[in-house]
């Protein structure tokens, strides 16, 4: 699997930030006018293929890409695009080779939802995070900075301009589930709960479960937080889950698409089917049947 270097991809990003009139669209069509603080609201592929991650996206999930109605400020218009699902926008694409970089610095980044961005970014500098976008305000979307935490897995938190999406159950081929795969659980859940306020929960009645933590805020689960299944071969990282109704029919046809299946369907210890598969620019991203059985 291949993996963004963190921080070549925070110093592109930040250098974005700094030196064009940067913007990005707002997380939702229709702002709920609140915001669900340490809620994941978005996520941004960025990838060195973006028109083969189109159609792989396309062909597996039946997502939908479209250029925004705004300019974003860099490249020839076509540097970032919009995901849909059935209508719903559900995240965004980013063109990395208008960003400069020779290294392939794709990855899915996850974007968390706070309520006081400064306070949350303090927390990151106070726990030995590392802060690599200081809070900007883009029209658009509202105040953004990207970090990385004291393990150095890259995410970005969010204070939405109109408010945050509406909360729904999960559908098929829509987001399901964020969780940081890292190398000392118990040290991560405390640098979250820093920055995000989350409490910190740990499952009953699954094998392992001193290895896993689930965070919540407001009563809700959230994230979770679990033992890197790779070890040392991999750097902490933030993994995205899609709801998906059948996730083996799914990894039978990555190949074909131009993925890679790096993770088999197989049984999960906290339930359901899981697989782990990555697309042509070697972005990983989570399968995952629910409810959990």
């Amino acid at each position: 699997m291949r993996l963004a270097t963190i921080f070549a991809l925070a110093a592109c990003v930040a250098a974005g930030c700094a030196t064009m009139n940067f913007d990005l669209p707002a997380v939702t069509d229709a702002p709920s006018g609140t915001r669900s603080v340490g809620r994941v609201v978005w996520h941004d592929l960025l990838t060195n293929d973006p028109e083969g991650s189109r159609q792989f996206y396309s062909e597996l999930f039946g997502w939908e890409f479209e250029r925004p109605g705004i300019d974003v400020g860099f490249g020839n218009g076509s540097g970032y695009m919009l995901i849909r699902h059935d209508g719903e926008l559900i995240g965004g694409m980013v063109d990395a080779n208008q960003l400069g970089r020779e290294d392939n610095i794709s990855q899915w980044i996850t974007v968390i939802s706070v309520d006081d961005i400064d306070a949350a970014v303090d927390a990151v500098r106070a726990q030995n995070g590392q802060v690599l976008t200081a809070p900007t305000t883009l029209p658009t979307r509202g105040t953004l900075a990207v970090v990385a935490d004291n393990e150095g897995a890259l995410f970005a938190l969010v204070r939405t301009r109109d408010g945050d999406p509406a909360e729904i159950e999960p559908v098929d081929n829509r987001w399901l589930w964020n969780e940081l795969w890292t190398a000392d659980v118990d040290r991560a859940a405390g640098f979250y709960q820093s920055v995000a306020g989350y409490s910190i929960e740990q499952p009953r009645g699954i094998e392992a479960a001193n290895a896993y933590r689930v965070l919540e805020t407001g009563g809700r689960p959230r994230v979770g937080v679990m033992d890197n299944p790779f070890g040392d071969e991999q750097p902490p990282v933030w993994v995205n889950y899609l709801r998906v109704e059948d996730p083996a029919a799914i990894t039978a046809r990555v190949a074909q698409l131009g993925g890679s299946v790096i993770v088999e369907a197989a049984p999960r210890p906290v339930g359901g089917i899981a697989a782990f598969i990555a697309g042509p620019s070697g972005a990983g991203i989570a399968l995952q049947t629910w409810p959990l059985q």
